[in-house]
């Protein structure tokens, strides 16, 4: 069943050859916003996490990854049990669970909306309801697992920011939830972009977000 769903998704990425992976729809150049409302740097806070879901965890966790300030991004499940967070199951699309991100940063060197801002903007398509390119199913949907009040209030305040500027031709639909425990997806998962840079799906629908990250914020991004 894994060999059959991995030779779907290469099949599928393949044929958007011409697609701009990930790409919002709206053509590039595009300038989007650094967010108005942010989280306040507390003094001696060096450490703090988000948990975030659009579409593959491949191509988030490789996006995040490629970010100054970042310390760490894993990829994982979150909006189900402990019990079917597991590829196999969660690949039904009937767990509750979403591929997710949990990305480890430092407040002082990136803040939480400049997160928000890449993961809008290059990480996916915040647009697609429960899909994202090749991959569709409510595993795949667009969501911001926010940790918090304050988190809530800011990523609320950034996806008004960006209705208020039209940016998108189609609405967003990312869901804004309470953090919701995340569970760490299998060995194999983790840095898979960069172990597999010449895998179809991760060359077709993958490399390009990162590349697309190098060339709209060159001072955000760290190579490898």
């Amino acid at each position: 069943m894994r060999l059959l769903r991995y030779t779907i998704r290469l099949c599928a990425a393949m044929s958007l050859l011409a697609v701009v992976a990930c790409a919002p729809s709206t053509a590039e150049p595009v300038a989007f916003p650094a967010a108005k409302v942010d989280l306040p740097v507390v003094q001696g806070e060096r450490t703090r996490t988000a948990v975030f879901a659009g579409g593959c965890f491949w191509g988030i966790e490789a996006v995040f990854e490629h970010l100054k300030g970042v310390k760490d991004a894993s990829s994982g499940y979150a909006g189900g049990t402990r019990e079917t967070a597991n590829y196999e199951l969660v690949s039904s699309g009937r767990t509750g669970h979403a591929e997710s991100v949990r990305v480890v940063y430092d407040p002082t060197e990136i803040t939480y909306g400049t997160l928000l801002r890449i993961f809008f903007s290059i990480a996916h398509d915040p647009t697609e309801l429960n899909r994202q390119g090749p991959d569709v199913g409510p595993q795949y949907r667009s969501v911001i697992f926010a940790n918090d009040a304050n988190e809530q209030r800011v990523a609320q305040a950034y996806v008004e920011q960006l209705d208020a500027t039209q940016i998108f031709r189609r609405p967003i639909v990312t869901e804004i939830v309470t953090a919701q425990p995340f569970y760490r997806a299998e060995d194999y998962h983790q840095d898979y972009a960069a172990r597999n840079p010449n895998q179809p799906y991760i060359v077709f629908h993958d490399a390009p977000k990162v590349e697309h990250l190098k060339r709209q914020y060159p001072d955000l991004y760290r190579g490898t």
